[in-house]
């Protein structure tokens, strides 16, 4: 499963989210000049294709830009709980932005199938989409850097679409070279497949943004994972109701610890902040809040569902 968690810590990661958003913005700008020159040469329908998609990457860089600036704000006394979902709307309008893109493109590849037009200047075409492969890939390697070390949504929502934009370059290569030997059928059939595959990315990180607004739960070996570390004491004997979410680069814990009934607050808060330490270690900056209870009420409740069952008392 997917990990979750951030590992860089928060004056880290503001850092790498800046580079990324620069990195972003700098590639979409310099590749929309150079794929215009590339469209208005060639007429080709797969380069304006590639030309929308990158104009629509720029859009949602910028929402990125200022999204990620917002998120990194400390919280305050109306937003207790930070700024970080921020990020996860801004997955959510950089979907917006690939699914309208992925539309245009149908429009567009379907009347240039009706209408095939030949490509001129197949040469300025070729060395664009080369050029932009490299330029990708090179963006693309500065994010899977900084998704590795923030987990941020919305620099995974850039990468994703910028990972389309690799295949669709790619494609497009093939579609020009294919069209200079008379198949001009193929470009408008390229660009249709492109916008398919776009609308099924936009999918992907519309769910995605949706799951963090809406708190989904981590992963269930995440989970796991923290009520192992929560009860690896040897005076835990057990723990419950744990809930958790994550809000742009920040896990939520909460859980409920299982002490002896006899132990002091103050051992049992000690313990509580023991545990506290060892879950933040495993999980830096996570959030968390430890309630203790009495073992026995824990039993109790127990009993009172079973001696209940669905048909009430026994």
């Amino acid at each position: 499963m997917d990990d979750r968690r951030p590992t860089a810590n928060n004056h880290d990661s503001a850092k790498l989210l800046k580079l990324a958003t620069y990195a972003s913005v700098t590639t979409a700008a310099v590749l929309i000049v150079v794929k215009l020159a590339a469209y208005i040469t060639t007429n080709s329908v797969s380069v304006l294709a590639s030309l929308i998609d990158s104009l629509l990457d720029a859009g949602a860089s910028v929402i990125n830009l200022f999204a990620v600036r917002y998120a990194l704000a400390p919280p305050d006394s109306e937003h207790r709980f930070g700024h970080g979902k921020a990020e996860s709307i801004a997955g959510l309008a950089q979907a917006m932005f690939i699914a309208g893109s992925g539309v245009f493109l149908i429009i567009e590849s379907i009347e240039r199938w009706v209408q095939p037009r030949p490509i001129n200047e197949l040469g300025v075409g070729l060395a664009v989409m080369v050029f932009a492969i490299v330029a990708t890939l090179i963006l693309l390697v500065i994010q899977a850097y900084v998704i590795r070390r923030t987990n941020s949504v919305a620099i995974k929502a850039d990468s994703l679409h910028y990972k389309t934009d690799l295949l669709t370059n790619a494609a497009i290569i093939v579609a020009l070279l294919l069209s200079q030997q008379g198949w001009y059928a193929m470009d408008p059939l390229f660009a249709f497949g492109v916008a398919i595959y776009i609308l099924y990315s936009a999918g992907q990180v519309a769910k995605e943004a949706f799951n963090d607004l809406l708190d989904r739960e981590l992963p269930d070996d995440q989970r796991d994972d923290i009520l192992r570390i929560a009860t690896d004491h040897p005076q835990v004997l057990g723990a419950h109701d744990l809930r958790t979410r994550v809000s742009g680069r920040t896990v939520y814990i909460q859980l409920h610890l299982e002490l002896d009934d006899d132990m002091h607050l103050s051992e049992s808060h000690k313990i509580a902040d023991n545990r506290e330490a060892a879950l933040r270690q495993a999980i830096p900056g996570a959030d968390i809040v430890i309630h203790q209870d009495p073992a026995s009420i824990v039993e109790r409740r127990i009993d009172d569902v079973i001696g209940t069952g669905e048909n009430g008392p026994s």
